[in-house]
């Protein structure tokens, strides 16, 4: 049995170790709030220019944009893993690698190589202690991320896709790597304060939904149906092609800077609750090292007793 010096010592880290957790708990509870409204601040524009470039896709007679055209045989697949920057957030990280290795599997077995770009210093760290190749990195910034911290890697991203397979392309940091024709993210969407879900999705070619006109003839040929909505006639300038080709890549830079407000957001919530449920672990521990050290306490008191008391009869007899 561990003495009364030890425990104490073990219950004084403890201790010191409950208040960073719950410090982490607090600081990551402020941060959800904020990451929420930037989710919800971003949605509007997201959805607008969805809007707008689906119009326009709708409208161009002749969809022979890179960005919207499947190709023949895709040889290559660009991969960018979303992380965090740092730990303490339960299985937020391993979450999404797991969920990145399961693409990885499907994108080989359908004959294609994937190229692996990472945000975030863990993921960096889990490709780099495995020898495994990363075509570029971006880290500083998963907490808070801002627009411009993800321009390098859209516009990269993008060029790639544009020069597809077959075709360099310079990357940010130096050196040059083949194009690829496909674009995936792979980022932890936000649910709920207790639910993260890791998420997988191709951002090139784009998936457009075509809108398709139902004419519906009832009694009166005049009448339009109950649930019909109008659509508003509208009008470019200049071409629908080539505001289409414009619109696109800050279409894809709008999905992928979504994807990162959503991880901070997911982020901070997975942090919250593990940082909770490592204060309530080190709560009842303290307890359970407090009673083992009052027990002992009282051992040894009974014990000190019992010689004093002994030492008297003695001196008696």
């Amino acid at each position: 049995m561990a003495t009364i010096r030890e425990l104490r010592s073990r219950i004084k880290s403890i201790e010191s170790t409950k208040k960073i957790t719950k410090a982490q708990e607090l600081i990551a509870t402020s941060r959800i709030t904020k990451a929420q409204a930037r989710v919800a601040a971003a949605r509007p524009y997201a959805q607008e220019i969805t809007r707008v470039v689906t119009t326009l896709a709708n409208a161009s007679s002749s969809l022979d944009s890179p960005l919207l055209t499947e190709r023949e045989n895709p040889r290559r697949a660009a991969i960018l893993v979303v992380t965090s920057d740092s730990g303490q957030c339960g299985g937020y990280n391993s979450n999404v690698l797991k969920e990145t290795e399961e693409l990885l599997s499907l994108l080989r077995s359908e004959g294609k190589e994937p190229v692996v770009y990472v945000m975030g210093r863990k993921g960096i760290g889990y490709y780099t202690f495995r020898d495994r190749p990363i075509a570029s990195s971006w880290s500083g910034f998963s907490q808070q991320p801002k627009f411009s911290d993800s321009a390098e890697a859209v516009r990269h991203l993008v060029d790639s896709f544009l020069a597809g397979s077959g075709a360099n392309v310079d990357l940010p940091n130096g050196g040059a790597v083949e194009g690829v024709d496909e674009l995936h993210v792979v980022y932890t969407r936000f649910v709920s304060m207790l639910t993260q879900k890791p998420a997988v999705r191709r951002m090139a070619p784009i998936d457009i939904e075509f809108e398709v006109e139902q004419l519906v003839m009832g009694d009166d040929i005049l009448q339009d149906p109950a649930n019909a909505t109008v659509s508003a006639e509208v009008e470019f300038e200049p071409e629908a092609k080539e505001l289409l080709d414009a619109l696109l890549p800050k279409y894809v830079a709008s999905r992928i800077f979504a994807a990162l407000l959503e991880s901070a957001a997911s982020e901070n919530a997975a942090r919250r609750t593990a940082m909770k449920a490592a204060t309530d672990n080190a709560t009842e521990l303290e307890k359970t090292l407090s009673r083992q050290a009052n027990a002992a306490r009282q051992a040894q008191i009974t014990q000190e007793i019992s010689e004093i008391v002994g030492g008297v009869e003695a001196l008696s007899n």
